[in-house]
């Protein structure tokens, strides 16, 4: 297994929800030397430097100053993002049914249901903690770093229709069990006892939680040639991945290098750590000031500036290959994908599109491109929305998966190192 891939499995299996996907991050820009900002506070920036800010424990943006400053800096930009489909615990989760103890669940985002039963299920996220101070409550991150909860399915014996497909109710059937009914569960709070354990507090301390189900699977190279990674995660932690590398190793002369690693994509990003929110222009604004530049020095940089969205792309899939668009099928392991949609679903420009090829074509990148069938919808990611809020020219791209929003998501080895390479040359060059 290839360092890339290497660090893309500590990713996944440490990045369990988008509180320990920050965490992760943070851990290693700071081994690279980066220093925390609080947006709150005044930034002495200085050329050289390399620094990040965290916005709601989700969100984390990073950045280069170059040694030498100029009239103005121009932007180069990467965002992805920290969030996944899973199942998120509703308030007051304790069920108690036919002797099981059970969490009342609802869906985040558009996870593929029938593929979360029967898996092994851990918790993580964030819990708020009573504090002496009203509006700044304690907040703790948690991870129960092994599998609480599993979601059963029903035997064929007692569903024989099983097997010709069926649909899951989200409210009664995605419902997890975490244990049974006993002398150690008999209590009516059992969750927050359970969660009061785990963080060495009182019951009466936890006042509400952020706390999501995972699946606690490792990933795995598989495939005869060892070329395949099946891994949950993959949307979009493989962007992460690429994005925290480029940054890191990236250097350029002349212009500031940029990622945002937004919260709240699956869900359509217009939220405070979305990014539909004002946040990455405010950061590019307040950098911009930080460096003694004025508001039409601002404006003037930013459109000079480019952003990649980066983000996963639907790979054909050999059982279902009339999915795909007629003349553009992206097949694992030929490279990451350049994704276009006329309707801007994907952030589509064909002159930022050709830097992107340039870039590979001189730093001879395998890419390929992807497009929706036209009688199919397709997905959607950050770039469009990002870019109606900051007008730069901005490009979506990505890894190509199968099995994309699954429990358990399936690429190819190369890609990563492709994408990686890719998003390295591109703030390097």
């Amino acid at each position: 297994m290839n360092t890339t891939a290497e660090k893309l499995f500590d990713l996944i299996e440490k990045g369990v929800s988008p509180y320990q996907v920050v965490e992760e991050a943070e851990k290693r820009l700071k081994e690279a030397g980066f220093e925390k900002l609080e947006f709150h506070t005044a930034w002495g920036l200085t050329g050289g430097k390399s620094y990040y800010m965290i916005h709601h424990g989700t969100t984390l943006i990073a950045f280069t100053i170059p040694k030498t400053l100029y009239y103005r800096e121009s932007f180069r930009m990467a965002a992805a993002h920290t969030d996944f489909p899973c199942l998120r615990i509703k308030p007051n989760p304790e069920m108690e049914m036919s002797g099981y103890q059970q969490l009342n669940v609802e869906v985040y985002g558009g996870a593929i249901l029938n593929t979360w039963l029967d898996r092994p299920l851990g918790i993580a996220g964030k819990v708020a903690l009573a504090s002496d101070k009203v509006f700044a409550p304690r907040i703790v991150h948690f991870s129960s770093e092994c599998p609480v909860a599993v979601i059963p399915n029903i035997a064929i014996h007692m569903n024989p229709a099983l097997n010709k497909g069926v649909e899951l109710n989200k409210q009664k059937d995605m419902i997890p069990i975490v244990g049974v009914a006993g002398e150690e569960m008999q209590q009516k709070d059992f969750f927050y006892e359970y969660l009061a354990k785990e963080l060495q507090v009182s019951k009466e301390e936890i006042l509400d939680f952020d706390l999501y189900l995972y699946n606690t699977e490792m990933p795995e190279i598989v495939g005869m040639g060892k070329e395949l990674i099946s891994a949950p995660r993959l949307d979009n932690l493989t962007s992460v991945q690429a994005l925290l590398d480029g940054i890191i190793t990236g250097e350029r002369e002349d212009g500031i290098n940029l990622i945002a690693l937004f919260d709240h994509e699956e869900i359509g990003s217009r939220t405070k750590q979305g990014a539909g929110s004002m946040l990455l222009r405010d950061v590019v604004e307040k950098i911009q000031i930080s460096l003694g530049r004025d508001a039409c020095q601002v404006k003037e940089s930013l459109y000079q500036s480019m952003l990649l969205s980066v983000d996963v792309a639907h790979a054909m899939h050999p059982n279902q290959s009339q999915k795909a668009d007629v003349t553009n099928q992206p097949i694992l392991n030929r490279g990451f994908c350049i994704k276009e949609s006329g309707n801007q679903s994907y952030a589509t420009d064909c002159e930022v599109v050709a830097i992107v090829e340039q870039i590979c074509k001189k730093e001879m990148i395998a890419y390929q491109k992807y497009v929706n069938r036209s009688d199919i919808a397709g997905g959607s990611t950050l770039g469009a929305i990002a870019g109606s809020l900051m007008p730069v020219q901005t490009v979506d791209i990505g890894v190509p998966i199968l099995a994309m929003h699954s429990a358990r998501e399936l690429m190819g080895v190369d890609d990563m190192s492709a994408l990686s390479r890719f998003v390295g040359s591109y703030f390097s060059i």
